[in-house]
């Protein structure tokens, strides 16, 4: 179930901005505050949103528990080292006086690994900033592709194009060769092999479930010499999931992401250089729902905002 059917007048209750540890500043990044406890770290997802390189004033509710739930399920599923530790944050040494309410279900206890700076982006459909730039040059990231595709058509072979981490703004595509300029050569090969394993592994699953994972990215770590899966993981805000049953190349797809998010900023008088406008109750609820109608139909289990992962 999702809240389809609630009235534009019902919150569930209110979105968590921020998160607060006596004592601790975190790292933040658009969605994660992230506390450093030595070799490990806690994650907390908000329900801030972004877009547009952008974080929007008005929060989502629960959006910071779908994302931590739906990697966590990911991570179960995925047969690849990963850094998640646990989900319960008193595992750690918390600060006296921490209040345990506001860290359920949307907090990782996760390993400290070198983190590798460089976004692994899978793609199997051509969408987003890949159809731009078909469209200009018939490539993706110095990749030749067929002649003749069109927006979001499937592509012969899913491809891997990678891009720099930015730590703010826009991210930006480079060509597997400058990757390998860029950290070892055999890192990145390795890179690209186990990104586009994963990719297979989710889309054959995703499929399954109704749902087409037309792209997604990854980020890596490093513990000694071994690639450790890191961050969030195929959750909406990284990756572009579609419903299979409306499904139809040749146009923008219907989406269980921000998508929804985007286009309504879209159609307001925002310059995208100043501060974003605030959202609307039935934007911010309708883009709830997709958030739960996704968790719900990859995981096979109810959302309930008072749930958490053990």
């Amino acid at each position: 179930m999702t809240n389809n059917s609630q009235p534009f007048n019902f919150l569930p209750h209110p979105a968590v901005t921020q998160s607060h540890l006596p004592g601790m500043t975190p790292r933040q990044g658009k969605v994660r505050d992230v506390y450093d406890f030595g070799d490990q770290l806690l994650f907390v997802a908000t329900d801030r949103i972004s877009a547009f390189d952008w974080i929007l004033p008005t929060g989502i509710p629960d959006k910071g528990k779908l994302l931590t739930q739906m990697s966590c399920f990911w991570f179960d599923l995925l047969k690849v080292r990963h850094h998640l530790v646990s989900t319960n944050p008193a595992t750690l040494p918390l600060p006296p006086g921490t209040d345990l309410s506001q860290l359920k279900g949307r907090s990782l206890v996760v390993q400290k690994t070198r983190v590798i700076p460089i976004e692994c982006v899978v793609r199997g459909y051509l969408a987003g900033s890949g159809w731009k730039e078909y469209r200009a040059s018939q490539t993706i990231c110095g990749i030749s592709l067929p002649p003749g595709l069109v927006e979001c058509d499937k592509l012969p072979e899913p491809i891997f194009t990678p891009a720099t981490k930015a730590e703010s703004g826009h991210d930006e595509n480079i060509s597997f060769e400058q990757m390998q300029r860029d950290i070892d050569p055999q890192l990145a090969v390795k890179l690209r092999d186990l990104s586009l394993s994963i990719y297979r592994q989710a889309a054959d699953y995703a499929l399954k479930k109704g749902i087409v994972l037309a792209d997604t990215k990854f980020e890596f770590g490093l513990l000694g010499d071994e690639i450790i899966l890191i961050d969030e993981v195929l959750t909406p805000d990284s990756s572009r999931f579609w419903p299979l049953d409306q499904y139809q190349p040749g146009q923008g797809q219907p989406s269980f992401d921000k998508q929804f998010v985007r286009d309504w900023l879209e159609t307001q008088p925002w310059d995208k250089n100043s501060p974003p406008p605030p959202l609307p109750e039935d934007v911010v609820l309708q883009t709830r729902a997709k958030y739960v109608e996704a968790f719900e139909r990859l995981t096979g289990s109810t959302f309930a905002s008072s749930q958490t992962h053990s």
